[in-house]
């Protein structure tokens, strides 16, 4: 309804003065006002609600990739030199310490038929290690691929020599004792232990670098490794017997619920001196390698440069593989027979160097 004021006030002059009509228009034009403001103003803030106001942009997260398995054998971003130790294995009445910490070990024959092995470790603080035993030439062409530091006490003279001319960085418990202690409940000389925080104290006052950028020999996987899902034809492999002469032998049984193999020696289960728990290894790999006795103390002559053949073992499988070496300082390269590099699954691994005549039995 429309509202002529100026008709409103002409109306008024003409009539006589009447209180309550005036109070009653004048109430119904203060309601009429009353209504144009709150229609003006729902209208106004109605207008508001509908104007567009920018938007803030939101940050969608995009889909978290895969988070990367690691490597459990070592650290990978370490460059923390390796150390290869000489490890007795004719052991008398002590009994092997730090076996299962090292992450890669050699086991080859000496005089008398009788072997030693080599471990070597990375990334771990070991807190006892031994029996240590003396250095016999053709270890060093292993600690050498690995470019290790390497530890014994004593030597045969071919090693000395060859430590010498293969300007080989070691520690020696013959000329520092230092690193080294004997153990009083066993018999010399298969009592002579170490620690890695021994030698780490030693290398500090050496002049030995403790870094490498060249000490990986093998590539790892961390997803697991299943030999009977390739391209290959694997052979099952639950027991492995490894002469290395009349009268020893190892042997490897495989552990399915924990996919590792137990490890023994001359049909007597092997255990760790401060854990008591049997070794065990993720892998195995036996490398034939020609072999024949030099002097008549009987120390061996090992042909580690050239090519051969050997398996590759893991998770109760076993492949046929070759392996190469150019050099003594060069890395041993392991290969299926097809020439394909062979990949390690994550974990510690036995590399048994046998002789080529020795009868393997995998079954």
């Amino acid at each position: 309804m429309k509202f002529d004021i100026d008709d409103d006030e002409e109306k008024s002059k003409g009539k006589d003065s009447n209180p309550q009509m005036i109070y009653i228009i004048l109430a119904g034009f203060l309601v009429v006002a009353a209504l144009i403001l709150i229609i003006t103003y729902m209208v106004l803030k109605g207008g508001n609600t509908q104007k567009q106001t920018p938007q803030v942009p939101v940050k969608t997260q995009s889909p978290t990739p895969a988070e990367v398995k690691k490597l459990t054998v070592f650290d990978e971003e370490s460059n923390e030199r390796p150390i290869a130790v000489m490890i007795d294995n004719a052991i008398g009445d002590a009994k092997h310490a730090g076996l299962q910490d090292s992450y890669l070990n050699y086991e080859i024959i000496v005089e008398g038929g009788i072997t030693r092995i080599m471990a070597i470790y990375k990334d771990k603080d070991v807190n006892l290690i031994g029996p240590i035993r003396s250095s016999r030439h053709y270890f060093l062409d292993y600690a050498l691929e690995s470019d290790a530091i390497y530890v014994h006490y004593g030597w045969s003279p071919y090693a000395e020599d060859d430590i010498t001319k293969l300007s080989i960085d070691n520690i020696n418990g013959l000329t520092d004792s230092s690193p080294f202690r004997r153990d009083t409940n066993s018999i010399a000389p298969h009592n002579v232990f170490t620690r890695m925080s021994y030698l780490k104290t030693f290398l500090q006052t050496s002049s030995y670098s403790q870094e490498s950028s060249d000490w990986r020999l093998f590539d790892y996987s961390a997803d697991e490794i299943d030999l009977s899902n390739t391209n290959y034809t694997p052979q099952v492999a639950d027991k492995i017997q490894i002469p290395y002469s009349k009268d020893e032998y190892r042997t490897y049984a495989y552990d399915s619920s924990h996919s590792y193999y137990l490890r023994s020696s001359n049909g007597k289960a092997q255990y760790d001196r401060k854990s008591g728990d049997q070794l065990h290894y993720k892998n195995i790999i036996i490398e034939k390698v020609p072999n024949k006795t030099m002097d008549p103390e009987g120390r061996q002559q090992l042909e580690t440069v050239g090519k051969g053949t050997g398996y590759y073992i893991t998770d109760g499988y076993s492949l046929p593989i070759q392996w190469s070496k150019t050099t003594r300082e060069g890395k041993t390269i392991y290969t299926y027979e097809d020439g394909t590099e062979i990949t390690l699954n994550d974990g510690n691994t036995f590399v048994q160097i046998v002789p080529t005549d020795c009868e393997i039995t995998i079954s």
